[in-house]
């Protein structure tokens, strides 16, 4: 049986681990393992959303079988299991952001939100009312103390890292955070849950934003902003109009399929929305080509290091590219393509996490007619 390091002076026997657990694998496996540590563990469960009204019948997820899931998984290790109502707060710093990003023609990360809002400073509240000496997440990145204190590196199995959606954890919620997981596979993970004997052990993971099951992301936007759905010009980065779109919120910079121009020689993607005029502005590849990008927000976790081999992430699954910082602006080494005003751009130094901001506007790698 693995047991790993939660990081916390012994004896555990002496401590409590406060365990956020959505009814999954990952933190249903946490929660044994802080359980098997000898700690007190307790498992808290936030209720975000409707799942049932989400897809518009009876369901499940955070409002049903997902807590379901959690509190037998509590059952079973012999552990309290407390679940909040969050859903108010949930619906205004991240369903309703969701919907005012694409609005203003930006493509948004409701799960950074999500972490910086309901889940880590919601939670954190609630650990330290219950008197935890730790959070325990099953989030896939790996904490390590580091000469300036705790870093936030990424997960030994690059598949399921998920440092990119942490890039907005301040230093003091990683001095308080734990992520038991992060050096382990996920088929190590599932493993554990079923020699522990946990229900969940080959439950499926969440492929879409939790929010948003059926995957219908627009619809959700038009319900939420009707105006969402109203049309304008496709526009060729050279000034032709193209042709009509039925809403902006259809869009992101870097798509090329579901623009339906016909009559063309070459591809055209997206290469930038313009929300005053209701634009969607195209073009062939190389117009996608950006040499830099302002962030604002921006949340530093580098004390310390060294800023000489800087490389940036702006897509969670994107590769990262050389960089630097240059104030509010990442500049790349080589021109990149697709960088979208809303996502985030992540520096890192090797695997760890030096921080990130939001991208607000993007710069040209060549003159591009508009």
């Amino acid at each position: 049986m693995i047991v790993p390091d939660f990081q916390l002076p012994a004896p555990l026997s002496a401590k409590r681990i406060v365990v956020a657990m959505s009814g999954g694998v990952d933190s249903s496996v946490v929660a044994a393992l802080a359980a098997r540590s000898g700690a007190e563990t307790v498992g808290v469960t936030l209720q975000l959303y409707d799942h049932g009204e989400a897809v518009g019948r009876a369901g499940a997820c955070c409002a049903g079988r997902d807590i379901r899931d959690a509190r037998a998984v509590c059952d079973k290790l012999g552990i309290a299991h407390y679940v909040f109502d969050h859903e108010t707060s949930f619906r205004t710093q991240v369903i309703n952001d969701f919907a005012d990003e694409y609005l203003a023609g930006r493509t948004p990360i409701p799960c950074v939100k999500c972490n910086m809002g309901p889940k880590f400073t919601d939670l954190f509240a609630l650990a330290r009312q219950l008197g935890a000496d730790c959070l325990a997440t099953g989030h896939y990145v790996r904490r390590v103390e580091g000469a300036n204190g705790a870093e936030l590196h990424r997960a030994v199995d690059p598949a399921r890292d998920q440092s990119y959606f942490l890039f907005a954890t301040t230093g003091d919620q990683l001095d308080f955070l734990r992520f038991p997981l992060g050096g382990l596979p996920k088929a190590e993970v599932r493993a554990l849950a079923a020699e522990l004997g946990l229900g969940v052990a080959g439950k499926p993971d969440s492929q879409d934003i939790c929010f948003v099951p059926d995957g219908d992301y627009a619809g959700l936007v038009r319900k939420l902003r009707p105006e969402a759905g109203e049309g304008g010009d496709i526009v060729h980065v050279d000034g032709r109009v193209l042709g009509r779109h039925p809403g902006l919120v259809g869009y992101t910079v870097g798509q090329r399929r579901g623009l339906e121009i016909g009559g063309l020689s070459e591809p055209l993607y997206v290469v930038r929305l313009d929300a005053a005029t209701k634009r969607v502005i195209v073009g062939p590849r190389a117009a996608l080509a950006v040499s830099a990008a302002r962030i604002e927000g921006v949340n530093w976790l580098g004390e310390g290091a060294a800023l000489d081999d800087v490389t940036v992430k702006v897509r969670s699954l994107a590769k990262p590219v050389p960089a630097r910082l240059d104030g509010d602006r990442v500049v790349f080494a080589t021109p990149e393509y697709g960088v979208a005003p809303g996502q985030a751009a992540v520096l890192y130094e090797g695997d760890r996490v030096l921080g990130g901001g939001w991208i607000a506007e993007t710069e040209a790698a060549a003159l591009v007619a508009a």
